[in-house]
């Protein structure tokens, strides 16, 4: 019997498809149509993706199943399996984390190469990059390929690269791994999702509701306007400094205002925000001005990871 909640993977075809949560049905149809050229693989990874660690299955008509899963680094499996239906039901399994799911099958090693020696970074440089790793983390809006390229491009300074790929991505691997285990300490709900279904509220209500967007104010109020849907008569953001502000337990600035200009409009929208955060839980400080912003406070950001 299917859940009603999707299991919290994602899935990477041949075809190109790119699939966030989906149902049990849906992973089971992706394994049963496999086989024509452009569309033998897939690649299932956990939500929020935990480094070195993932399923996926080939299949070529007329041939077997190949099922391989990853459990770290060091642990790669994989077994041919003739029937599409024992595959499907195992990859659900996986991605349930069902105990027992690759029971029935005769798992062998993969051969895949050794690990790459990744050179030690010196520690002043270690430490600079961590903390800019770090910083991003606690926002929560980027993956580990968003990070890895952030730690191997925050020193650069023209041709000097002080951190190499390998470095970077051995570095954000490590302090993924970190804020995982320090979420699972995290209980129930917290703020920043109560701010996104806040934002869902508005953006069903007419107010183009857009989080961590663009990297400041001017660019921001540039370019909210492309983002605009049918029928919105206002916006409301918050950019990447703020995001890092609230990140760091300043509160929350959010921006906003009204498509025709008018202060008038502006500062309903400003009511609709405030007044569909207090729905959502969450305190705001706002005279009711349209030429000030909103401040969410206080809020404690912690940010689970989706990438």
């Amino acid at each position: 019997m299917e859940s009603d909640e999707a299991p919290a993977v994602k899935v990477e075809t041949e075809y190109g498809e790119r699939w966030a949560r989906p149902s049990e049905g849906r992973l089971r149809e992706l394994v049963r149509r496999l086989g024509d050229s452009g569309d033998r693989w897939l690649v299932v990874q956990r939500i929020p993706d935990v480094p070195d660690v993932f399923a996926q299955v080939w299949h070529e008509r007329g041939g077997d199943y190949q099922l391989e899963h990853r459990e770290s680094r060091e642990r790669f499996l994989g077994t041919a399996v003739a029937d599409a239906g024992a595959v499907a039901e195992a990859l659900v399994g996986w991605a349930r984390q069902r105990p027992g799911w690759d029971a029935g099958f005769e798992w062998t090693p993969v051969e895949v190469d050794p690990p790459q020696e990744v050179p030690e970074l010196p520690r002043e440089v270690r430490e600079e990059v961590e903390e800019r790793v770090r910083v991003l983390l606690r926002c929560g809006y980027d993956d580990r390929a968003m990070l890895t390229e952030a730690a191997e491009e925050y020193l650069v300074e023209g041709d000097q690269r002080p951190v190499s790929g390998a470095q970077a991505r051995e570095l954000v691997d490590r302090l993924w791994r970190e804020r995982l285990d320090e979420q699972k300490a995290w209980q129930g709900v917290t703020d920043p999702e109560r701010l996104t279904g806040a934002f869902e509220v508005l953006g069903a209500r007419g107010v183009t509701a857009r989080e961590n967007f663009a990297c400041c104010r001017s660019c921001g109020t540039a370019e909210i306007a492309a983002e605009r849907a049918e029928g919105d008569h206002g916006f409301v953001y918050f950019h990447s400094q703020c995001t890092e502000s609230a990140a760091a337990g300043h509160g929350l600035t959010l921006l906003y205002g009204g498509y025709d200009g008018l202060a008038e409009t502006t500062a309903a929208v400003g009511r609709e925000v405030v007044a569909a955060l207090g729905a959502a839980g969450l305190s705001t400080q706002w005279d009711g001005s349209a030429g000030r912003a909103i401040t969410v406070t206080p809020l404690t950001w912690e940010k689970r990871l989706e990438g």
